[in-house]
């Protein structure tokens, strides 16, 4: 059985694991990330209870938000714990597996009002998670993810032929900084 080797990445920004037929760039990866608008995020509530909720967001300078309720289970969750994990599908043909773009993060919650959020949304950076009335739902609020540096993925970096061909064989990783 394959397993993949959890050491250091090589090169300047990505890496081969161990096995692996993948090299993604960092700025592919990012290049997906904000072209995208579509993620899982993953939260674990006090009690240790995992919770996975599919939202929208808007990537800014290298961080996702997105708007929720303040009592909404993964605002509660994050109140609690801010570590988090996001998976981001990346679809690149009709057809063939799916690539994916997933990482550990931290998430901040921010008040609808917060001068930030304001400022962010005036410049129009937040379009797509405020065209719906986010900004004046009472109980709204906003979740700002931080990636860690170490983003790892599936598919990208690596023909998709060759993916195809050897789906096991598709992981990769990059580094931020």
């Amino acid at each position: 059985m394959h397993t993949a080797n959890h050491a250091a990445p090589t090169g300047p920004t990505g890496s081969i694991l161990e096995g692996s037929n993948a090299a993604p760039r960092l700025e592919e990866v990012e290049r997906a990330i904000a072209k995208r608008s579509f993620c899982t995020l993953a939260t674990v509530s006090p009690a240790g209870r995992p919770h996975a909720a599919g939202v929208v967001y808007a990537a800014v300078d290298g961080r996702l938000w997105l708007s929720t309720d303040r009592g909404s289970r993964k605002a509660r969750n994050i109140a609690a714990n801010q570590r988090v994990h996001v998976n981001i599908p990346v679809r690149r043909a009709p057809v063939g597996p799916p690539s994916s773009i997933h990482f550990e993060a931290t998430a901040e919650l921010f008040e609808r009002h917060d001068p930030l959020v304001r400022r962010l949304a005036e410049a129009g950076r937040l379009r797509v998670i405020t065209a719906h009335g986010e900004l004046d739902r009472a109980d709204g609020c906003f979740v700002r993810i931080t990636p860690a540096d170490v983003l790892h993925t599936y598919g990208l970096g690596l023909p998709l032929r060759t993916l195809i061909r050897d789906p096991l064989h598709a992981a990769g990783r990059v580094v931020r900084r």
